[in-house]
């Protein structure tokens, strides 16, 4: 191997790379990388909205056409304007009006102040709880030492009788993150979301689970996902059947 072409090929690539980078780059809040899940976005409309800044920033093109956004984002015409109409429904984006009088011309730009003020919104609560969150986390230690809490009966409090399946599973987030005593990361949410959405798993089943993994002194999603895989492949369906079933190899452990 000639050992200068490689170099000369290596400082090729870097520089075609730096050139690359050069073009621009693009302001994404970490906020809504965060909490996207937690203010009832997916992972698709996250994705546009951060093609939405990128244009904005990077190409100063502050309203892409729909298929400038099928370039970058592979979706269909269709699906992304039903994403944008669903996104300004929710009020996280909206279309603004704007007139250069110099050139007399008439043009619409994306607004997104709308999602910065929800994402504002979930940051400053979730300020205001953290103080909250540690101060309960270091009290339940102190009272229950490592044990563990009865965390269904302390934190298993109902939702609404017409709350939607969005806000069910906001609760379940609020409840994870009071035994956890820190916000969840996006994954953890996607877990819990996978859980309720795709394993079909019933909330009241999810917190039994973490309240056996509370007991056992191992309070983290990989346990407890092992727990409810384990009570699926066992028929367990209902909390009645995972409390008959835990209680069963508890008596056996005698």
């Amino acid at each position: 191997m000639n050992h200068a072409n490689g170099a000369g090929d290596f400082n090729s690539w870097a520089a075609g790379a730096s050139a690359g980078m050069n073009q621009g780059m693009a302001v994404i809040p970490y906020a809504l990388l965060r909490y996207y899940r937690a203010i009832g976005l997916n992972s698709s409309e996250c994705i546009l909205l951060i093609h939405l800044l990128g244009f904005q920033q990077v190409e100063h093109n502050s309203f892409p056409s729909l298929e400038e956004l099928q370039h970058v984002t592979g979706a269909n015409v269709e699906v992304i304007a039903m994403t944008l109409q669903k996104l300004m429904k929710e009020g996280l984006l909206g279309i603004d009006e704007h007139v250069d009088e110099e050139r007399g011309i008439q043009f619409e730009r994306y607004n997104l102040s709308g999602l910065y003020a929800k994402l504002g919104q979930y940051l400053a609560r979730e300020s205001e709880e953290e103080a909250g969150r540690a101060k309960l986390a270091e009290t339940n230690r102190k009272s229950n030492g490592d044990a563990g809490l009865d965390t269904y009966q302390r934190y298993n409090t109902p939702a609404p009788s017409n709350a939607t399946p969005e806000q069910e599973e906001r609760n379940l987030f609020s409840i994870f993150e009071k035994e956890f005593g820190r916000p969840l990361s996006p994954m953890e949410l996607e877990t819990i979301s996978g859980w309720v959405d795709q394993d079909r798993y019933p909330d009241e089943l999810i917190l039994l689970a973490l309240k056996e993994a509370v007991f056992a002194g191992k309070v983290h999603f990989r346990y407890i996902d092992r727990i409810l895989l384990e009570w699926s492949r066992n028929r367990v369906r209902t909390a009645q059947d995972a409390k008959a079933y835990t209680q069963k190899f508890r008596n056996l452990g005698r």
